[in-house]
């Protein structure tokens, strides 16, 4: 494995910088002309790809902001995001990756939280924080814009004619912070998941190379977003830290626009979720085995139900390397085996890790039987922001709680048995039954709800809502289809409730609480 604390620059021993590492590794080995980034605009080579970050970082210094003030990222995936994200770790400056898909009042939070002092964001998205801008954010400084109109901001594409192309990398250490992704809490609150520059190498070092055999001649695509940490490493730090070349697509990853990526650029590696596997197998489009190039295809953020995986690997003759990983541990660290998949399964533990199963007491449980999954392993977060109570709780010494409970099977591959929790993985992404329960009752007609996890005909997990209707109210289809437009209005649309059930009450402990258990199945 590669040593993170050896950068390709003349800096100090002591000194990594994870962006230079990244990017100066494919210059010094001959791949300047290489294609790196494919996105929707054109094709970027890695010459072009440093040129970029060395600019962004330029022009952060020249804005003031110094090293270790954070700048929050909320960009569709193009070009702009790992020249912005590669740039500001190169000067010491940290990135804050936060969710596409959340609310003006997720963004509120996050950038208070973080005490962002630059705001880069796409310009679709800007409606989003127009309500918060100039409205007493008192870190943020400058907002910076990904697009073609600045809308009275500042445009990205204006900044790198003000700066250099060359940039020396800041001294940083390997633990050092150096990003930040932001992970959700059982309370649907937001936690700030701050990773050390050494963490981003090493995933590629550990999962990237060995399990998926990434190498330079591959073309990557991933549904999963690059602020995602699943994401993240798929079209970032894997491809990168090898020269591969990596299809960036800014639009939200449908059967209709993933198939015209596969065919169009023929990548050779596919990272997608089981909520869109399904929905491409069920799709009238589905591209035949010829008209592809796939090798090889990994799968994470819920757990890939076995008949979706066999459907797959008979439809194109490629497995599904399924997976867990988390924001916490950064990317996959329990995973099938290529030659080796066993469908229904998460594999064994990724090279550098190590995983436990315990009972409620921290005792390691028997082969068969369900515990609470811990990892061990270098590229654990160092720390929730500004939240030391949940740091203490998930960071338990060097085990890590994933929240999922597991048990292994007499073969030694382990089984995913839900969460250890209430929360809900939704499409990959985390959903607080109490955030959804919570909208819900903001409807006129609403008494009570009770949101639970329920499997669609795919097997995949979807939030489902008990609710007892107001007196005076009358139960029926139209209305509730209204809750769910409802709900979609008041959160991110992934969220809301595919089945409203009515009943007449709920389950509730002697002291109110509910009982959401006592509706899991029904």
């Amino acid at each position: 494995m590669d040593n993170p604390t050896t950068s390709t620059s003349t800096a100090p021993p002591h000194h990594y910088n994870a962006a230079q590492d990244l990017l100066a590794r494919n210059l010094v080995a001959g791949r300047r002309e290489n294609i790196a980034y494919i996105d929707d605009a054109g094709r970027y080579t890695y010459n072009e790809l440093a040129e970029r970050a060395n600019r962004v970082a330029n022009a952060l210094t020249m804005l003031r902001v110094v090293a270790e003030q954070r700048v929050l990222l909320c960009l569709h995936d193009s070009i702009d995001f790992p020249a912005v994200f590669l740039g500001a770790i190169k000067a010491g400056i940290v990135p804050v990756c936060v969710n596409t898909l959340l609310t003006t009042q997720d963004y509120d939070f996050m950038l208070r939280d973080s005490r962002a002092q630059v705001l880069l964001v796409s310009e679709a998205l800007l409606p989003v924080f127009a309500p918060l801008l100039g409205k007493g954010l008192p870190d943020l400084k400058h907002v910076i814009v990904s697009g073609k109109q600045s809308h009275d901001h500042m445009l990205l594409s204006d900044l790198p004619s003000r700066a250099e192309g060359e940039c020396e990398p800041a001294p940083t250490t390997r633990d050092d912070m150096c990003f930040w992704l932001y992970s959700s809490g059982s309370t649907g609150k937001p936690k700030g998941t701050v990773h050390a520059h050494s963490s981003l190498i090493q995933t590629a070092e550990l999962y990237g190379k060995p399990i998926l055999g990434i190498g330079e001649n591959d073309v990557v695509f991933s549904a999963a977003k690059l602020f995602f940490a699943y994401g993240l490493g798929n079209g970032l730090s894997f491809p990168l830290s090898v020269g591969a070349t990596t299809i960036l697509m800014a639009e939200r990853p449908t059967p209709a626009s993933v198939f015209a990526r596969l065919k169009q650029h023929q990548p050779t590696i596919f990272y997608g979720v089981p909520t869109l596997y399904a929905a491409m197998l069920a799709s009238p489009d589905l591209p035949a085995r010829s008209e592809l190039s796939l090798r090889l295809c990994a799968s994470a953020g819920e757990a890939l139900p076995k008949e979706l995986g066999e459907r797959w690997n008979k439809h194109f003759g490629v497995e599904i390397l399924d997976g867990i990983g988390s924001t916490e541990m950064l990317h996959v660290f329990l995973s099938n085996r290529r030659g080796a998949v066993r469908y229904g399964t998460t594999g064994v533990p990724v090279p550098g890790y190590e995983v436990r199963v315990v009972d409620d007491h921290g005792q390691p449980v028997k082969h068969g039987e369900v515990g609470d999954l811990h990892v061990k392993g270098p590229t654990r977060a160092i720390l929730y922001w500004n939240n030391r109570e949940r740091t203490h709780q998930t960071f338990a010494g060097e085990w890590t709680k994933s929240g999922d409970k597991y048990l292994q099977d007499a073969d030694g591959y382990y089984v995913y048995c839900g969460r250890s929790d209430d929360m809900l993985k939704v499409s990959g992404q985390y959903v607080s039954p109490v955030e959804v329960e919570s909208a819900l009752i903001t409807h006129s007609a609403v008494l009570e709800a009770a949101v639970v996890g329920h499997e669609d005909e795919e097997r995949l997990t979807k939030p489902k809502a008990f609710v007892v209707l107001k007196d005076g109210q009358s139960a029926s289809e139209t209305l509730a289809d209204e809750l769910k437009r409802h709900v979609k209005d008041k959160l991110a649309p992934f969220k809301y409730p595919r089945w409203i059930e009515f009943v007449a009450e709920l389950p509730k402990t002697a002291t109110g609480k509910i009982q959401r258990f006592k509706l899991r199945g029904r």
